[in-house]
């Protein structure tokens, strides 16, 4: 690309910006952004994509400064990579704390109203949350698209997992997922015949092998219905082997380290367990990889740095206008430029809570008035102990396979469903470890020296931390909104969410946690568990307390559905009220189910692809042309 050099940020002209018109306008250089911009672009369709934070993450320098940063924060949180950005600030895990009555602000970037505080971050920078996330790339189940139907419970998609699934094979491609499908095959997730993952699964680490033995075929009862537990692994948007019979024999070419102008094949995961927040070797898929390829057809200009600030409809069709946003040269200064953004179609795929925020900021809460409203995360139930033998924690890509029997079943009707992870890298998400605990063992062991590293070896490398992914349905409670008394540096309104549990949730977690207790025994495990009744995501149910973590799975802020009177979008992601106008992402979603949403709403990125394509296909043909 002639305006792009290796190691500078790729950076188009606002001015020269807000004097074109594009075919599409899209909001939010993620994964949700990248796979439409690229889709389009391959097409022969200008693409024009508004990046709120800083344009370094597709040269090599820029990545290798992220990695830099991460290995020297005292603080290794989700965001520890990136800088902080005044004009595009994002929320950390380190600055959560729920607003108390009277105050006049709150500490972190989102405004928490409660009842519980949610610690759920994204990342404001091209890639999006890809450049932080875990990797995990589970389909849904066919069951999580009829809540309503089958259990009475949350809501319908509009779509079933059937219509999804020949979408759902197009974003494994572009992620690249490590899985075997004979892994897969349960609860009803159904394969075409033949059908094989891009590579194969990320081989099984010698702590799930021994959890494997002493736990598969162990079975559990809920609400009258048995389980059988088998460890399995889990699918991953890493790099792994390719597997030879995929695409009718042709194969897979993972891609590796990506800049604009390089795309280095290989680098498969070297196990460095620190997948959350960065990949060092870019094992891990993160959407410049698909960036990258939009940007090589010439037809996609990126503007990073500009902060949408309003959609501004026209009044009398409400069809969308253009975006307003404000361009700013210097993170670390509020000075901007304020242009607009001109296209056919215009896409805001920022994430679930920026997209709704700035839909309300717009004044646009929808004729169903259900923009922002339910809100999703996934909470996380952490539980931690040490195996009665050394196990090689702390080896291999941070979770390599997991428990996933209770994701489905009739007991649904009663109760949220779970996944179970099994990690790697030990307790470091419940306590900080291996930090944590070196310093209990010298400040409170009084251990030095040879006798310091024996039992640092042996408490470390037996370390098991269970990771149970709860179900949360949508609640109309549960909420993003504005409020004028929040702004950030550049004048924009900041998000304020309501966030609570419902009892359907906290009885799966408190399921969660007697299953935990169970598997323990089975296993010989020593409970470590212990949960703080001081910590900020601390909740009581039922005579018993829990710390409840957020996935960082935000979703359900702008849902999709049959009518423009119990929804925002329809099946294919578009605006009920604005024709013009497409509002992608987990935000789209009406329920989550069990499986991290990185993957589905890549399916659903490829099928608004195809029906923007063919909108804008139909607009310039020749008999469209005629009859205007």
């Amino acid at each position: 690309m002639s305006n792009t050099t290796l190691g500078k940020p790729h950076r188009s002209d606002p001015a020269d910006v807000s004097s074109s018109i594009y075919d599409v306008v899209i909001v939010g250089a993620g994964v949700s952004g990248a796979i439409i911009a690229n889709e389009l672009s391959q097409t022969g369709f200008r693409v024009l994509i508004l990046e709120a934070g800083p344009g370094h993450d597709l040269t090599i320098p820029g990545y290798e400064q992220y990695l830099s940063r991460f290995y020297a924060s005292a603080s290794k949180d989700n965001n520890a990579p990136y800088p902080r950005n005044r004009n595009a600030p994002m929320p950390r895990s380190t600055d959560v704390r729920r607003l108390q009555p009277g105050e006049p602000d709150a500490s972190g970037y989102i405004v928490q109203n409660g009842p519980l505080a949610l610690d759920s971050t994204y990342t404001r920078v091209v890639g999006g949350t890809t450049m932080h996330w875990e990797g995990k790339a589970l389909r849904m189940l066919p069951e999580d698209f009829e809540m309503r139907t089958r259990f009475g419970r949350g809501l319908d998609w509009p779509i079933s997992y059937e219509q999804l699934a020949p979408y759902y094979r197009k974003a494994e491609f572009e992620l690249g997922v490590s899985a075997d499908v004979e892994d897969q095959a349960y609860h009803g997730i159904r394969f075409d015949p033949g059908y094989v993952y891009p590579m194969r699964g990320i081989p099984a680490s010698y702590l799930d092998k021994t959890v494997a033995r002493g736990l598969n075929g162990a079975e559990v009862t809920l609400r009258g219905e048995k389980f059988a537990l088998t460890v399995r692994g889990t699918p991953q948007a890493r790099n792994g082997v390719p597997n030879p019979r995929y695409d009718g024999g042709k194969g897979y070419v993972p891609v590796g380290a990506v800049s604009v102008e390089q795309v280095e094949q290989g680098e498969r995961c070297q196990g460095n367990n620190n997948c959350v927040p960065i990949c060092p070797v870019q094992a891990k898929y993160h959407a410049g990889k698909t960036l990258v390829k939009a940007l090589a057809t010439g037809r996609v200009k990126l503007l990073p740095q500009a902060v949408a600030s309003k959609v501004v409809i026209d009044p009398g069709n409400g069809r969308v206008r253009h975006i307003e946003f404000k361009a700013y040269s210097d993170p670390g200064s509020t000075e901007h430029a304020t242009g607009i953004a001109r296209g056919r179609v215009f896409v805001l795929a920022a994430n679930a809570v920026e997209n709704a925020r700035l839909m309300l900021a717009s004044d646009l809460p929808g004729t169903s008035n259900l923009v922002g409203r339910n809100l999703m995360d996934h909470p996380f139930l952490l539980t931690w102990g040490l195996m009665p033998e050394i196990t090689g924690t702390l080896r291999g890509t941070q979770s390599t396979s997991g428990i996933q029997d209770l994701r489905g079943g009739a007991f649904r009707r009663h109760q949220a469903a779970f996944a179970v992870s099994i990690h790697n890298d030990g307790w470091s998400w419940a306590t900080g470890s291996p930090y944590s605990v070196l310093a209990d063992i010298v400040d409170r062991q009084n251990q030095f020296g040879a006798a310091l590293r024996r039992r640092l070896v042996d408490q470390v490398s037996r370390q098991l931390q269970l990771a149970f992914m709860v179900e949360l349905l949508p609640d109309q409670n549960n909420r993003v909104t504005v409020d004028a008394r929040y702004t950030d540096p550049l004048g924009n309104l900041r998000p304020v969410i309501s966030y609570g549990l419902s009892d359907y949730t906290l009885d799966g977690i408190a399921y969660s946690r007697r299953l935990s207790r169970l598997i323990f025994q089975r296993l010989g495990v020593e409970d470590h568990t212990t949960y703080d009744p001081l910590d900020y995501a601390y909740v009581s149910y039922k005579g018993e307390g829990y710390t409840v973590r957020g996935g960082n799975h935000w979703a359900g802020t702008h849902i999709m559905g049959t009518s423009a009177k119990d929804s925002v979008v329809d099946g294919a992601q578009r605006s009920w009220d604005h024709e013009n106008l497409y509002l992608v992402g987990a935000g789209s979603m009406p329920t989550t189910g069990t499986s991290n949403t990185t993957l589905t709403l890549s399916a659903l990125s490829f099928l608004t692809a195809e029906r923007i394509r063919g909108e804008l296909d139909q607009d310039r043909s020749p008999a469209t042309i005629a009859a205007a």
